[in-house]
């Protein structure tokens, strides 16, 4: 008897992590396309972090002998852009400003919006209403126009972009995590932890922020890309980053006026957003199959 209490007590908690992340592994394997995210999302992360050894050339570097030539000539893998300016080494160089942005942006998203989320479920009443009816007033303007009127209000610049793009996936974490707590606030050891007279802060803390996790981490995952994809758009409308830091959005808007001579210009980081936002997109999904208890109860049957 002794040992098998050990053994339910002592070891299910490991028992469990070794389960999940058995699962999360067959998950991976068994999708194709979450394993393409996820080589997507690791090779980007790489290119961002190792840019100044990537790099070829000085992505500020101004040659105007050479502006516009077509990829492959003169050394220029993917080309000059119209001031003859590298487009492999401004794109690399580009991934670490959008990638930055976007990590950044849905963290204060997801700080924000999970202490909005958590009060809301978890005390209800006259609190819940105006940070329910203030989340719904954000969430009826699209994403890309709130955005807009936060950076109008602030300026452009790399901080203030971050803080616009956070703002507009705040209400869209506080409904997820409203919806995961009032179902957890009434789960039996949530009651428990009342009788034994746990005040409120540890109970949100110890029992209902972890219970809540899973699907923000899996909405973070997606909102990544999101947040990518609406920085480049603040960029190419030249409200995001400001010249001359090279990022894929003024990258695009840079070759606009030359796309019929020299579309390459627009194209090629038009592409590596694309790309970018397809891997953490499938990346995501392969995570909700992998957080997903139904599917981690067949990885176990079978």
């Amino acid at each position: 008897m002794t040992q098998k209490n050990e053994r339910d007590h002592g070891t299910a908690p490991e028992a469990d992590q070794d389960r999940f992340i058995k699962g999360v592994l067959y998950i991976f394997r068994r999708s194709r396309v979450a394993a393409v995210g996820l080589v997507l999302v690791v090779a980007m992360m790489l290119v961002a972090i190792l840019a100044p050894y990537l790099a070829p050339h000085d992505p500020l570097g101004v040659d105007l002998s050479i502006r516009r030539i077509p990829p492959g000539s003169e050394g220029h893998l993917l080309g000059t852009d119209h001031m003859g300016r590298d487009l492999l080494s401004r794109i690399i160089w580009g991934s670490r400003v959008s990638l930055q942005v976007g990590v950044v942006a849905v963290g204060i998203g997801i700080v924000a919006g999970t202490a909005l989320g958590l009060i809301a479920g978890f005390y209800r009443g006259l609190l819940e209403t105006v940070i329910m009816r203030v989340i719904d007033i954000m969430i009826c303007f699209p994403t890309l126009l709130l955005a807009l009127a936060i950076i109008a209000v602030l300026g452009p610049h790399m901080t203030n972009t971050m803080i616009a793009v956070g703002v507009t996936f705040t209400p869209r974490f506080a409904r997820i995590v409203r919806a995961s707590v009032l179902s957890i606030r009434e789960r039996e050891y949530v009651e428990a932890a009342r009788a034994i007279g746990m005040n409120n802060f540890r109970i949100l803390t110890r029992h209902v922020l972890p219970n809540a996790l899973s699907g923000m981490i899996v909405f973070a995952t997606l909102s990544v890309g999101s947040a990518i994809l609406i920085e480049a758009s603040l960029s190419f409308l030249g409200l995001g980053v400001p010249p001359p830091s090279p990022t894929w959005g003024n990258i695009v808007a840079d070759g606009r006026r030359f796309l019929l001579p020299s579309p390459w210009i627009s194209i090629t980081p038009g592409i590596v957003i694309m790309l970018t936002v397809l891997g953490f997109n499938f990346f995501g999904d392969g995570l909700r199959d992998a957080l997903d208890p139904r599917l981690r109860g067949e990885r176990q049957e079978q």
